[in-house]
């Protein structure tokens, strides 16, 4: 029994109408209408309605009409015209008006009403699948369009940094302002590197399968501390690091440390300036076939206005930072790819706690 596919018989004939209903009620969701206005109101009622049976022979409006009115509101359910009337003039409207799947002549027979039923349906689907994948083209595109103006963009903008201050440094004399050059220079190369690293991080998501391998979290815990020894004690953060693995964990490596680098990297970056109690600190827990993972701060926090946004491609909520825009979207990216979620508790100077849920594979 399939209650879950839904269909609706249109047709001025109660008779037809019982018929229809007492037929079939057993097999599909079945609702009538005795005319298009109740029809329509069905129709609004049940956005997941697949197939429209309606009478050609309608009181005040013709079923091809009626069918080719609602395309535009209906464009998904699929329709079949009954019609004991089926001159070629009927056919060829009902074709190039009504968009009809096909025709079933009355009196109908149950084999032929079944048929065109399971036919439909099988359309009805294949045709929601390309709805989806043409809506996941339209977001790639949409992405592809961003990718092409931000490379356009980020990377100019370092190496006419580092071109100008060539150009200026060849006219100078004095060291000191050499110096200060090559300062900004410096800068620019590291904002282009970095940018670099993110566009990294981006291609590495959309390579094909996992590489699964056995997660020691103590060493990669360890390995990640050594990564930001140099700037914690540089800045004076503490960073404190805790691991509760009792038991086997299987993920992608990369894929672990691409998620975590953004996190910790955004809470270093986006520390209240000033403030002599600055910190962060990562820990796991191993556990019911999970990972979950926890990076907190005592940073500058993230506004209420920006928490649904800041997983969107290009998007920055702050300039305390330079950044580019990909971390949290690598982010979201990596976490789809291994199956896990993330949760995000933040307050305006109150500091941020991201947790997040993987998978053992």
């Amino acid at each position: 029994m399939q209650k879950e596919l839904k269909v609706l018989y249109i047709d001025d004939e109660i008779n037809n109408l019982i018929g229809f209903k007492a037929n079939f009620r057993y097999r599909y969701k079945i609702y009538t209408a005795s005319n298009t206005t109740e029809a329509q109101e069905i129709l609004l009622a049940n956005p997941d309605m697949r197939i429209i049976f309606c009478d050609q022979r309608m009181p005040n409006e013709l079923g091809v009409d009626f069918l080719q009115r609602i395309k535009k509101d209906f464009p998904r359910p699929i329709r079949i015209l009954l019609t004991a009337y089926a001159d070629m003039e009927t056919v060829v409207d009902a074709v190039n008006k009504g968009h009809i799947f096909r025709f079933v002549r009355k009196p109908w027979l149950e084999e032929e009403i079944i048929s065109s039923i399971e036919e439909a349906d099988k359309f009805y689907i294949a045709n929601s699948m390309l709805d989806v994948k043409n809506e996941e083209l339209q977001k790639a595109y949409d992405e592809l369009d961003k990718f092409a103006y931000s490379v356009s963009h980020d990377l100019r903008d370092p190496l006419t940094g580092v071109l100008s201050a060539v150009q200026l440094a060849q006219g100078f004399q004095q060291i000191e302002r050499i110096h200060a050059l090559l300062a900004l220079m410096e800068g620019s190369l590291t904002k282009l590197d970095d940018y670099i690293d993110s566009l990294r991080d981006y291609y590495l998501l959309r390579r094909g399968e996992l590489m699964l391998t056995d997660i020691d979290f103590n060493k990669l815990f360890e390995d990640i501390r050594q990564f930001y020894k140099m700037y914690t004690e540089n800045n004076d953060v503490t960073f404190d690091i805790k691991v509760d693995q009792p038991r086997n964990f299987r993920s992608d490596k990369a894929i672990l440390e691409l998620i975590l680098h953004n996190l910790l990297s955004n809470a270093f970056k986006y520390q209240i300036k000033d403030n002599v109690n600055q910190s962060v600190s990562l820990s796991v827990t191993v556990a019911n076939g999970n990972a979950v993972m926890v990076v907190s701060d005592s940073g500058i926090g993230i506004s209420s206005d920006h928490i649904n946004d800041i997983f969107k491609l290009f998007f920055r909520g702050s300039d305390q930072a330079k950044g580019m825009g990909f971390g949290l979207y690598n982010v979201q990216s990596a976490l789809r790819k291994v199956q896990g979620t993330i949760d995000v508790q933040s307050q305006l100077g109150g500091g941020t706690t991201f947790s997040v849920t993987i998978p053992s594979k």
